[in-house]
């Protein structure tokens, strides 16, 4: 089996938090003879001791998906004697580094990457068949479809675990040309899921812990899938996946939304743009494709990857034109940052002049009348008097990613069936000296009180960063438990509606807001609906 070691300079990698406490996260104690062992339907795993929590990695949730497998729905793993060694992070799926992200990100990673890559990490305070029916918080990666893991230092579960009496299940899976190339129109019905394998995988991990969490002090009737960014969006899609159904209880989405997939023919048309790419001819052509040239074709023939809507796996738009009703009865929590455009390796944090501004939220609502860009401009500006041109800008265009959020909250409450729960968290955190504002990603090591792995984002760790992820790790496990974020340390949290829009603002003393971006969010809204085509 062939594995591909993706290198990062030595700057991102001590900047990443692997130093120290992080590359303790990645790569445990190799002695482990004294590990916690736990048994799974496929066999026994022994993982290792941090601290109270027993920690598991590298589990197999599902078999290699090289070559014949390539895809094809996940296989069972194959069930081994003896005992598995379970202490190190498992692969990556093969992708392409270098998109765009802020070496401050709390989704830096490291490690090998390989098509036998369906695999997850158990933090858990117990194990054995009588540990206790603890809530289970599944959490998928950030990353859109195409990049990430898993084993991201920001994910580390052992405070969110040892402080709130919970287990956590972090997923690596299939992505990008591996997990969303819709090729049944070229292949045949045999791939007639194989637009949707990566998020089908997402499914088979559930299904897994289904199956095998009581065995790690969980209950499998008190699931909650969550996930920021590209993790959100497949937690959006996986209310709509009838597969899903039943699986999980509660959902938390976090700066995201999916309210609808790709259509057939746009996917079946990509297909065959890589397949052109490739130059082969064959299906059995295809399979020999190493991956180190699949993930080129990727970029050559300009491949989008989302979950298709086929008909099967996804069977319908989650959110468009309304909330599925496969997941009416799920409780759902959803939020975005203050400054989500802040994640790029150039962000705009720095003053500019008119001209710039202008030019910038052209290429946010793409041939925009100057009447409109003046309206946008002047409502923000309005919004947040005194604030210079850059962040007029970066509001702007963290706004009209809220608008989408926003909206997928409308239609789960306009169901009237599940509460939904909003946020916006505005915490101003130190990367790059504060100019970050709230950025993409700034969230996350506050939900799962990870701050020592993430002190690139968040700076030092103080009093009071401490006391807010206090506060949001609370408030994230609190929902996990009963599908309401109440709780003694933050104010009385109203469940979202059409009139009022109350919405939690998360900083350092938190307050329930109605509707706090209304001015912009309703000129943002009809510039989308007036300039973009897709959400």
């Amino acid at each position: 089996m062939r594995t591909h070691t993706f290198q990062f300079d030595r700057r991102r990698f001590l900047i990443g938090g692997l130093a120290a406490s992080g590359w303790a996260l990645l790569h445990p104690r190799v002695g482990f003879a004294a590990g916690p062992i736990a048994e799974t339907a496929y066999g026994k795993i022994q993982g290792y001791d941090d601290g109270p929590i027993k920690v598991f990695k590298g589990v197999p949730y599902g078999a290699s998906t090289e070559g014949a497998n390539r895809w094809l729905p996940a296989k069972a793993p194959q069930a081994w004697t003896g005992v598995r060694d379970a202490s190190v992070q498992g692969a990556m799926c093969p992708q392409r580094f270098g998109a765009p992200m802020l070496e401050e990100t709390a989704l830096l990673q490291t490690g090998p990457s390989s098509e036998d890559c369906l695999n997850l990490n158990v933090y858990t305070p117990a194990v054995g068949p009588n540990s206790g029916r603890r809530p289970v918080m599944v959490w998928f990666h950030g990353g859109g479809f195409a990049g990430g893991s898993g084993g991201a230092m920001s994910y580390d579960g052992r405070n969110l675990c040892q402080k709130h009496d919970v287990v956590l299940v972090t997923v690596t899976h299939r992505l990008n040309i591996f997990g969303f190339l819709y090729l049944p129109e070229l292949y045949g019905s045999q791939y007639a899921d194989s637009g949707n394998v990566g998020i089908l995988d997402c499914v088979a991990a559930l299904q897994w812990v289904h199956a095998n969490i009581g065995n790690f002090g969980g209950d499998a009737g008190n699931v909650t899938i969550f996930g920021q960014s590209g993790g959100g969006a497949k937690v959006s899609a996986m209310m709509g996946m009838p597969a899903a159904k039943g699986l999980f209880h509660r959902a938390i989405v976090q700066s995201a939304s999916f309210l609808r997939g790709t259509p057939k023919e746009r996917a079946a048309e990509g297909a065959k743009r890589v397949v052109e790419a490739l130059g082969v001819t064959s299906l059995k052509d295809l399979q020999a494709v190493s991956a180190d040239k699949l993930v080129q074709a990727m970029g050559t023939a300009r491949l989008a990857t989302a979950p298709v809507v086929d008909g099967r796996a996804l069977a319908a738009n989650p959110f468009d034109p309304v909330a599925s009703p496969l997941s009416a009865d799920v409780p759902l929590m959803i939020g975005f940052t203050r400054n989500e455009a802040n994640f790029t390796p150039n962000p705009i944090i720095d003053p500019i002049d008119d001209a710039r501004l202008q030019e910038l939220v052209k290429g946010v609502f793409p041939n925009i009348a100057q009447s409109d860009l003046d309206r946008v401009i002047g409502t923000v500006r309005a919004q947040n008097p005194g604030q210079p041109n850059h962040i007029v800008y970066q509001l702007i265009a963290s706004q009209n990613t809220g608008a989408v959020i926003t909206q997928e909250a409308d239609r789960k409450a306009e169901q009237k069936a599940a509460p939904a729960y909003v946020y916006y968290f505005t915490h101003t955190v130190a990367a790059r000296g504060g100019k970050l504002g709230a950025p993409h990603t700034a969230e996350i090591p506050y939900a799962f009180d990870s701050l020592a792995h993430a002190e690139a984002l968040v700076g030092r760790v103080t009093a009071k960063e401490q006391a807010l992820a206090d506060k949001l790790s609370l408030t994230w496990t609190t929902f996990a438990r009963t599908g309401n974020p109440n709780n003694k340390l933050i104010p009385a949290w109203t469940a979202h509606n059409t009139q009022q829009r109350p919405t939690m603002v998360l900083d350092d003393e938190p307050k329930l807001v109605n509707d706090p971006l209304r001015e912009s969010r309703v000129v943002i809204a009809e510039l989308r609906g007036k300039y973009l085509q897709t959400t």
